[in-house]
């Protein structure tokens, strides 16, 4: 597969087509509203500090994953894929990676990060959307959630992720789901990181822990030191709730929602234990 250079849309379909007819199906409205429920529930790294986004992670960071994501994915597509939709792409740091070879559109409920995305990506298609419910009325050749899947926090939520995934997903396509962990692989754990770019700097601790053992959720509580120039140093905090489930219930809640299921090895260099991401093929 060559490098196709850029992630816009089929040819069939331009980007700014499918935009409007997000607007059609949506109107206006839903998407004002996307924004201010943006604002109000989404954790703060998403939403107030979503433009120090490239100073907790810099794209740097996701050139093996993205490497490891590309040679999982070719492997298991049944056809050659030209086209990739990413749900929940956040800061769009795995993107700049792929983008050089697919065409990719990338979906993204907070408006702050879609922001950061289209400065790094700003070749690509943005589209505001929830993993657990959008409706694009397209499908592409591969599907792929990265740690975003890591939000869905209930069964039923994780379950609507994989469905929309699968209406996306064109018969011989794959979807891939990567999440930070599964029950059998969690660990407590802390750590720490920050990148400086310019006049900024950021430093941050990150502390995992499970407060409730026999529920799906565990808690990622984060500490941020900012600078900004000669302003005085100040300290952010946030906190996010994130599923957890068992290896058997990532694979039949794959095979509910219309995948062939399939457990595979995740070998990325960061891990101390081994970890394993999924895959659905059609």
């Amino acid at each position: 597969l060559g490098d196709v250079g850029h992630c816009e849309l089929l040819e069939e379909e331009p980007a700014q087509a499918i935009g409007e007819r997000f607007e059609r199906l949506h109107g206006p409205r839903r998407r004002d509203l996307t924004m201010i429920e943006d604002a109000m529930t989404a954790p703060r790294m998403y939403a107030q500090l979503a433009d120090w986004w490239p100073l907790m992670s810099d794209p740097s960071d996701y050139e093996e994953e993205a490497g490891i994501f590309r040679a999982t994915l070719e492997e298991l597509a049944a056809e050659p894929i030209r086209s990739l939709l990413e749900l929940g792409s956040g800061g769009g740091h795995n993107a700049s990676h792929l983008k050089q070879h697919y065409e990719m559109t990338l979906v993204e409920p907070s408006m702050g990060m879609r922001e950061v995305s289209r400065a790094l990506n700003p070749e690509c298609q943005h589209l505001p959307g929830d993993m657990r419910t959008v409706r694009l009325e397209m499908q592409f050749d591969a599907v792929f959630i990265h740690d975003a899947i890591s939000y869905m926090a209930t069964e039923e939520e994780l379950l609507a992720a994989f469905r929309t995934a699968h209406a996306h997903c064109e018969p011989g396509g794959v979807a891939l789901f990567v999440p930070d962990s599964t029950r059998e692989n969690w660990r407590p754990s802390t750590d720490c990181g920050g990148h400086d770019r310019g006049a900024r700097s950021l430093r941050m601790l990150e502390w995992s822990f499970d407060p409730d053992p026999d529920d799906t959720t565990y808690t990622c509580a984060f500490a941020f030191l900012l600078r900004d120039g000669n302003a005085p140093i100040r300290c952010e905090q946030d906190e996010h709730v994130m599923g957890l489930f068992p290896r058997a219930t990532w694979m039949r809640l794959i095979e509910e929602a219309g995948f062939e299921a399939r457990a595979l090895p995740y070998d990325y260099s960061g891990f101390d234990e081994p970890h394993e991401m999924f895959a659905g093929l059609t």
